[in-house]
C-alpha cells in the first residue's frame, strides 16, 4: 500500500475515535464542562448514593463472637440394652410353649413347660417323708417328757426332720425348674423350637431383648480420648430412619486405647420410647467438642483483594480496612481470624464504594440515616 493511502486510513481511524469520544463523553458532561464520573455500584456520581462529594452511605452489622464446635462422627451398630438366650435347666420333652414371637413378657413370666411327671412324683415323695419325720419328732418329744426315750433319740429325730425338709425343697425346686421363665422383661424373638421337641440344657428356647434403650458402640480416634466423658450428650441417626435424630448420652468409656487401631471404645445409650429402633441397626453417632472462639461477621461483609479477604470496620465515622482469615463458613455468619472485637461496626452493604479513611454515613436497609426521626406531618389548615 502506498504511503498516501496509509495516511488517509490513519486519518479516518482517528476521526472515528474522536467521534466516538464526543458521543459517549461529551453528552454526559454537565453543561458542556468536565464529564461527570459514574459509580459502577450505584450509577451516580460523587461519593455516595446522594451524589456530590458527601460521605458514602453504608449499612452495617456488629461483629460477634462464636465458638467452633469440633464435630466427630462415627459409625456403630446398635444392641439391645439387655439380650438373653433362654435355655432350660435340664433336658426333657417340651409340652407347652406359652408365648409367641414378638410378645412382650415380664421378668419371671412362664414361657414354656417341660414334661414334669418324674419331678412331680419326687416332690410328692419328699413331702410325705417330711410329714412322717415331723410326726416322729412330735412322738419322741412327748416320750422324752416321761424319760421313755433318750436325748440322743430326740436329736436324731430333729436331724431327720431337717434332712427331710431339705429333700422336699430340692424336689420342689426341680419341679419348679420344669417351667421355663423369662429372666428379664423384653420382647420375644422368633422361636426356634415347638411344643413336642426334646430339648437339652444347651437348647435355646427363645431370645428376649430389652429394647427400651439401645446401646451403640463406636470407636473414637485417640486424640479425642481425653475429651470423652460419661454423660456427654450425643446425637444418633439410623440409616433405616432417615431424617430422624435420636438424642442420648455416653454411658461407658473403655479403660485403654486399642493399640492396633489407636482408637478408644465408647458406648452410647439412646432411649427408645416408641420402639422405633432395633438391635443390629447401623447408626451414625455425632459428638460435639467445644473448640476455640473467633469473631463472626455477616457473610456480605467479606471482600476480596489482591492480598486476600478483608472487611470494612467503621471507626469514628471513617472506614478502616481489616484483613481477615476465614476459619469457618456458616449459613448466617462467617468465623474469621482477625483483630475484631464484639460490637465492632462492620459494613455489610455499600462495600463497593467504601475507601480507606473515607467518611461514611450509616443508614438502615431503607436508606434512612441510623438514629434519624421521621419528619412530622403538618396539620391541614
Amino acid at each position: 500500500m502506498k504511503v498516501w493511502k496509509q495516511i488517509i486510513l490513519v486519518a479516518l481511524l482517528l476521526l472515528a475515535i474522536f467521534a466516538a469520544w464526543m458521543y459517549f463523553y461529551h453528552d454526559a458532561s454537565d453543561g458542556g464542562g468536565e464529564p461527570a464520573p459514574r459509580n459502577a455500584a450505584s450509577g451516580q456520581g460523587g461519593g455516595g448514593r446522594g451524589g456530590g462529594q458527601g460521605p458514602t452511605l453504608v449499612v452495617t452489622a456488629p461483629a460477634q463472637t462464636e465458638t467452633i464446635n469440633t464435630r466427630l462422627t462415627a459409625i456403630g451398630t446398635g444392641r439391645a440394652l439387655e439380650s438373653v438366650s433362654v435355655t432350660p435347666y435340664t433336658g426333657g420333652m417340651m409340652t407347652k410353649l406359652l408365648v409367641q414371637a414378638g410378645a412382650l413378657v415380664k421378668a419371671g413370666q412362664p414361657i414354656a413347660e417341660l414334661d414334669a411327671a418324674n419331678e412331680q412324683i419326687a416332690n410328692d415323695k419328699a413331702s410325705i417323708a417330711l410329714q412322717n419325720a415331723q410326726n416322729t419328732l412330735r412322738r419322741i418329744t412327748t416320750l422324752r417328757a416321761t424319760n421313755t426315750v433318750t436325748e440322743v433319740q430326740v436329736v436324731d429325730a430333729q436331724l431327720a426332720v431337717a434332712n427331710a425338709k431339705l429333700a422336699s425343697e430340692e424336689a420342689a425346686l426341680a419341679l419348679q425348674r420344669r417351667t421355663v421363665t423369662a429372666p428379664i422383661a423384653g420382647v420375644i424373638g422368633i422361636l426356634p423350637v415347638n411344643a413336642g421337641n426334646f430339648v437339652t440344657s444347651d437348647t435355646s428356647i427363645a431370645t428376649i431383648d430389652d429394647r427400651s434403650q439401645v446401646l451403640i458402640d463406636i470407636w473414637v480416634p485417640e486424640r479425642y480420648a481425653p475429651q470423652v466423658k460419661v454423660g456427654q450428650p450425643v446425637t444418633a441417626t439410623a440409616v433405616a430412619l432417615p431424617g430422624r435424630e435420636f438424642e442420648g448420652k455416653i454411658s461407658a468409656v473403655d479403660n485403654a486405647i486399642d493399640e492396633a487401631s489407636r482408637t478408644l471404645r465408647v458406648r452410647a445409650r439412646i432411649p427408645n420410647p416408641d420402639d422405633a429402633l432395633r438391635p443390629g441397626m447401623s447408626f451414625e453417632v455425632t459428638l460435639l467438642f467445644p473448640g476455640d472462639s473467633y469473631p463472626s461477621v455477616d457473610p456480605l461483609a467479606i471482600q476480596w483483594g489482591a492480598d486476600g479477604a478483608f472487611v470494612w470496620r467503621i471507626v469514628d465515622g471513617k472506614a478502616e480496612r481489616v484483613p481477615v482469615r476465614i476459619i469457618q463458613r456458616n449459613t448466617t455468619s462467617i468465623l474469621v481470624d482477625a483483630p475484631l472485637k464484639p460490637g465492632d461496626t462492620i459494613v455489610t452493604q455499600g462495600v463497593q464504594t467504601v475507601r480507606p479513611g473515607a467518611p461514611v454515613t450509616i443508614v438502615n436497609s431503607d436508606g434512612a440515616p441510623v438514629g434519624s426521626q421521621p419528619a412530622a406531618t403538618p396539620n391541614a389548615g
